[in-house]
């Protein structure tokens, strides 16, 4: 008789159940549940995405393969096709949401650095798109016979943790999601091209945080103040005013504008911040480090599979985005704890 935990009963003691069963109470989601539980529905989702399922039938055929084993390894004994594809359906996302920004919270505490040496802490905001099928997902509509999600996510660069999502449909431009990014006074927010709103811009301003922001070609503006002994590769360094109406309404004090040659990848790159204290290699640096959230997407659409979803309505998709954020939180924050258990 084998009398040692599996591996994923020994991964999922990490957990917090109690937590868990506080978020499901707030929402009720056992009401008249008599077998198939959110804990089960939680821990068969993640079971997937860590054996990097593709479909619900996929992954049914491979608890089914474990019969023997599931009660042992917390999923229940009654995993089936239907129970799985009903609770997706019906059952509150809002569960699972919450959870994930509890084990996000966890994560990031655990993790803790200090890399760039600042006040504050050091955020990328993205989004990454989802192509959909518009006859399946109706509620997704993006184009005239075309369908998307976007996630849009607050990435702690620092940590390597997602700090804040959002989802909606791909037709959202990124720009209108800056309103929801939960802003904190002195950290600093690290913005692609796609995110020229100045009017949010000057929120973070006066919110007293710093952001850096790629400029587009077409900026128009007026310089008042620069600086004439640069360090290599920065070409240009100085105080700026916008000189278009729209743009100067939205943000009417003045910007530091940063202009800077990559050699390695022979482009020049032009970036707008507020932060009038750190140097213009520590702006570079900065916008440089944004690529990580790049790699997070990469990491969640390859190993989570979140390309090909398991349920056709918004609830499923929303459930399935979660767990997979729920499973990212958790390995990052597991494999810490086991190399470095006494931090």
């Amino acid at each position: 008789m084998n009398k040692t935990k599996y591996v994923f009963a020994q991964l999922i003691s990490f957990l917090d159940d109690n937590k868990f069963r506080h978020v499901v109470d707030k929402y009720a989601g056992n009401r008249y549940v008599k077998h198939f539980t959110c804990w089960n529905q939680l821990l068969t989702l993640m079971f997937g995405q860590l054996s990097n399922r593709e479909s619900l039938r996929d992954l049914i055929i491979a608890v089914e393969a474990h019969r023997q084993k599931c009660y042992h390894l917390g999923l229940g004994r009654h995993v089936t096709r239907s129970n799985l594809a009903k609770a997706n359906t019906n059952r509150d996302y809002h569960i699972f949401e919450e959870y994930a920004y509890y084990l996000v919270s966890e994560a990031r505490r655990k993790r803790a650095t200090e890399i760039f040496k600042l006040d504050g802490n050091v955020y990328a905001f993205d989004s990454t798109t989802i192509s959909l099928c518009l006859d399946v997902f109706w509620w997704a509509k993006f184009r005239k016979h075309k369908g998307g999600i976007k996630i849009h996510t607050l990435y702690d660069l620092e940590t390597q943790v997602p700090a804040f999502f959002h989802i909606t449909t791909a037709s959202v431009h990124d720009s209108k999601t800056m309103k929801e990014i939960p802003v904190e006074t002195g950290a600093y927010y690290i913005f692609d091209r796609a995110y020229n709103n100045f009017k949010e811009l000057y929120r973070l301003h006066r919110m007293e945080s710093f952001f850096v922001v790629r400029a587009k070609t077409n900026l128009q503006y007026r310089c008042v103040k620069w600086k004439r002994r640069l360090p290599e590769g920065i070409l240009t360094d100085a105080e700026i005013i916008l000189t278009i109406y729209g743009s100067q309404k939205g943000y009417p004090e003045h910007l530091r504008l940063v202009r800077f040659f990559d050699e390695e990848q022979d482009r020049e790159f032009m970036f707008l911040t507020n932060a009038m204290e750190l140097t213009a290699r520590q702006v570079a640096e900065l916008y440089k480090n944004r690529w990580q959230i790049e790699l997070f997407f990469k990491w969640l659409k390859q190993h989570h599979k979140i390309k090909k979803f398991w349920g056709t309505t918004e609830n499923a998709v929303r459930i399935q985005i979660y767990d997979a954020i729920c499973a990212y939180c958790f390995l990052t924050s597991t494999i810490f704890l086991l190399f470095f258990p006494y931090i």
